[in-house]
């Protein structure tokens, strides 16, 4: 335990050298990083940790199963912050190195459909990498799920590419066999990348946090590409302070840009449903095991059940789910993310809403 202790001062006392360390959470759809994300903020110790969540749909599950609640920035009950990105990476960044109370480390979860390259060029290429230091982009596989197809994903495999830890999560589910052809497959797409195998996230922090592992060079033909498609004031906007917000604007826009091609490419699409209206738990128990369409490949949500009086917070990853059950700390409603390819909107909610106490 002293050894971690020591590992984590050490964090802190490198922190004013060389701006605050970022970590950045990749990782395909279901693969664990939310939990990864708790296990983290359970764990910091003397750390003081700033999240950054970057939602895929319009309604902010992940937040609030960090934080439960709605507001952009929240202070957490253990002296952690989470930011949710709405309107720009650096604008949400700038939110948290502006507070008056001191944050030692940054860790950014980004969706399970995204390329995190873009993410990695908004550090390296823009004026935040004078204010920060990226640590390490660390990808989450589900080991009993992922494969040399993942559902022929781009982003899922760009997301190895890039990664410079791995964490095989959900070891317990795998076979030995099917964790040593991960590895095998591993090391093939992400030559030295760092592998460690995990179960519900569980990993010492310093194995994972100010690692340094991060290889700038690498990134600095990708810049000078990056660069050759942004518009003429590109340079001219570098000269201004950052509180001029129609520059990250634009920042904003041309990352985004890119983030929707990698979603083009793979043809995902993510459904959003909400009521206020409470669920009949049979009839949407139900829904999950003979109406949900099969190329639904993850879920998440709060659900509101009529014969309960908790809150509860429902996870679906391919053909697994669970619910667990917690007290509310504000009013009940259901909110509802699918994620999924070739899935209709009305049809989702034509289904849930059959499931509705009337």
């Amino acid at each position: 335990m002293a050894q971690v202790t020591t590992s984590q001062s050490e964090i802190i006392s490198n922190i004013p050298k060389r701006g605050m360390p970022v970590t950045i959470i990749t990782g395909f759809l279901g693969s664990g990083k939310t939990t990864l994300l708790n296990q983290i903020l359970h764990n910091k110790q003397d750390l003081k940790v700033a999240v950054l969540v970057n939602e895929f749909g319009d309604i902010n599950i992940d937040s609030q199963l960090l934080i439960s609640t709605d507001e952009d920035m929240m202070e957490l009950s253990n002296g952690c912050i989470c930011c949710t990105i709405n309107d720009g990476l650096v604008d949400a960044v700038y939110r948290v190195l502006e507070r008056d109370d001191r944050v030692d480390y940054m860790v950014i979860e980004t969706t399970g459909v995204a390329d995190p390259l873009p993410i990695v060029l908004t550090f390296l290429g823009t004026e935040l990498k004078d204010l920060t230091s990226l640590d390490s982009i660390l990808t989450v596989v589900d080991a009993e799920a992922f494969n040399r197809e993942h559902f022929q994903s781009e982003a899922a495999l760009k997301q190895i590419t890039y990664g410079d830890i791995i964490l095989l999560n959900k070891t317990d589910l795998a076979t030995p066999e099917k964790l040593a052809e991960l590895e095998s497959f591993i090391k093939e797409t992400k030559a030295g990348a760092k592998i460690l195998h995990t179960t519900y996230g569980q990993v010492a922090l310093p194995l994972i946090l100010d690692v340094d592992l991060i290889q700038e060079d690498e990134y600095t033909d990708l810049m000078e590409e990056d660069e050759h498609h942004e518009h003429h004031h590109h340079h001219h906007e570098h000269e201004h302070e950052h509180h001029h917000h129609h520059e990250h604007e634009h920042e904003h826009h041309h990352h985004h840009h890119h983030h929707s091609h990698h979603l083009e490419n793979d043809g995902f699409v993510s459904i959003s449903f909400e009521s206020d209206r409470p669920f009949d738990v049979h009839k949407f128990e139900n829904f999950l095991t003979e109406q949900m369409p099969e190329n639904i490949f993850r879920a998440k949500g709060i659900l509101w059940f009529s014969d309960s009086k908790l809150r509860h917070i429902f996870q679906l990853s391919g053909p697994r789910y669970h619910i667990d059950g917690e007290e509310w700390l504000t009013t009940p409603k259901n909110q509802l993310v699918f994620i999924g390819r070739n899935i209709e909107k009305n049809e989702i909610h034509s289904l849930l809403n059959q499931c509705l106490v009337l």
